[in-house]
């Protein structure tokens, strides 16, 4: 589902109305979200990632992220956001950082101002990237020049998740697995 305005007001609401009824109980946020349709066009808006984004940290219970299909550009963001140690992916996701994507037409002082915004808007992905994942800033704003495709045990390698989720019968990650049986759902 892609990140416009009623999609995030909902997850926001959620959020909070899940704070309210436990504050200590954590939050679950599967994500599956490419954010473009199958040409390629854009379908979300960066301020709606970082509507989240802050939400994540202003409510007080951990909010743990799984990856249950795509986690592409600033759904990959909210994914590396969330608490640390469970920050999670099934085993066929794909998660894929990149720039902001922008298209812009009008008066050549517009295409000026909006192309400045974007800038802002990719500094601002970057530094949160690093923050969450560990990398220096230059690291990955080199690493996003281009998109570049994750497959889970290369995301944890990376530092976007800390570990992919098996189904039940395997051995590795019960306790994940048990804890999302018994998870808050949004």
């Amino acid at each position: 589902m892609s990140l416009v305005p009623s999609v995030t007001e909902l997850i926001l609401a959620e959020f909070l109305y899940l704070q309210y009824e436990d504050a200590d109980k954590p939050i679950y946020l599967y994500i599956n979200s490419t954010g473009t349709t199958k040409g390629g066009e854009k379908l979300g808006y960066e301020t709606e990632a970082f509507a989240i984004y802050d939400v994540m940290g202003y409510v007080k219970p951990p909010i743990f992220t799984l990856c249950v299909g795509n986690a592409w550009g600033e759904a990959a963001l909210l994914l590396a956001a969330g608490a640390k140690g469970n920050r999670s992916a099934l085993p066929s996701s794909t998660i894929m950082m990149k720039q902001p994507i922008a298209r812009f037409q009008g008066q050549a002082t517009d295409v000026e101002l909006a192309r400045k915004e974007v800038n802002n808007v990719k500094t601002e992905l970057v530094n949160l990237f690093a923050k969450h994942i560990g990398k220096s800033s230059e690291q990955i704003e080199a690493d996003i020049r281009r998109p570049k495709y994750f497959s889970p045990s290369e995301a944890v390698e990376y530092g976007i998740i800390d570990k992919v989720i098996y189904n039940e019968r395997s051995t590795e990650d019960k306790g994940v697995v048990s804890d999302l049986k018994r998870a808050q759902l949004i």
